[in-house]
């Protein structure tokens, strides 16, 4: 069992979400995000850090880098059980991400409504697509919810055993994750074909 205490919260839509932040506020589980959905928790009154203040970066180029930073990436992908990754957290004052809750920018639906190439391609997903990655390559240590269609399971799982999940458990959203990936990616590259 591995227990959840800081949850990274990245998502477009934000429908779905209040139940799930509830729960994980009233086990103790901290909170780091950026723009929209930190502006959302902090509405529905629960304290949020910003990625910012962990990165020291802004939000850079119209909102095309907010995550992408080693101290993120370190945070889910450092290894617990590795000395070496810990000293290395550690030494670049790295905080550990349990938790990694992320819905991708809508691309079938920009692409489905007739938009233009300029407003689909600003529907690819970067940072979102690499947090699911990171999170769902460390399952060992890290729980990746990949879309919202994975907050009932997670809201389940946290009803009924508390901020901690198994490891079958934590495999069993990574291997969703991958499927959420694998998706999104067929669809670009499908619209790209075209």
């Amino acid at each position: 069992m591995k227990k959840i205490t800081t949850a990274l919260i990245s998502v477009f839509h934000k429908d779905g979400l209040d139940e799930l932040l509830a729960k994980l506020n009233a086990e103790g589980v901290k909170f780091l995000s950026t723009g929209g959905t930190q502006a959302f928790i902090e509405s529905l009154g629960y304290p949020c850090q910003k990625v910012e203040d962990v990165t020291t970066y802004p939000s850079i180029l119209g909102g095309r880098v907010k995550t992408l930073h080693p101290k993120i990436f370190g945070g889910i992908l450092g290894r617990r059980e590795l000395e070496e990754d810990q000293q290395q957290m550690a030494q670049y004052e790295i905080p550990e991400i349990d938790l990694v809750i992320v819905d991708l920018y809508p691309f079938e639906q920009t692409v489905a409504s007739g938009a233009s190439e300029a407003d689909i391609i600003e529907k690819i997903d970067i940072g979102g697509i690499s947090l699911i990655r990171a999170g769902a390559k460390n399952f060992r240590d890290v729980v990746i919810i990949p879309s919202k269609e994975q907050y009932k399971p997670l809201l389940d799982i946290l009803n009924a055993q508390g901020a901690a999940t198994t490891l079958e458990q934590r495999r069993q959203f990574a291997t969703a994750a991958f499927g959420v990936s694998s998706h999104y990616d067929t669809a670009i590259h499908g619209w790209f074909k075209k």
